[in-house]
């Protein structure tokens, strides 16, 4: 497992973006869980922010692809709008417990 922040660094409705092994991901907290995806647009195979840990559209209840406009469900990844309507961000194992949130490997 690797640490990826401590708990209060990743607040209900924010995302937060990350480097692994030269390995972009994110995470986005919604209702109380965690969510980790690689940071990878199926549609192009680019970074989905537009400025540092800027991976929600403007309501903060999805994620958007900064470079097409595509939506994704917090949830599963799922690609409800845009050019890739149908596929789905790769999503990561991840935890959460008193010492932060962790990616399990």
């Amino acid at each position: 497992m690797l640490l990826l922040c401590p708990t209060d660094r990743l607040v209900e409705g924010q995302s937060r973006g990350f480097e692994i092994e030269g390995g972009k991901l994110f995470a986005v907290r919604k209702d109380g869980q965690v969510h980790v995806y690689r940071n990878r647009c199926p549609h192009k195979g680019i970074s989905l922010e537009w400025l540092p840990d800027q991976f929600l559209d403007a309501s903060a209840s999805l994620i958007q692809c900064a470079t097409h406009g595509a939506l994704f469900l917090i949830d599963s990844g799922e690609c409800v709008a845009g050019p890739c309507a149908g596929q789905s961000l790769e999503a990561l194992a991840c935890m959460e417990n008193s010492e932060g949130i962790w990616l399990i490997s």
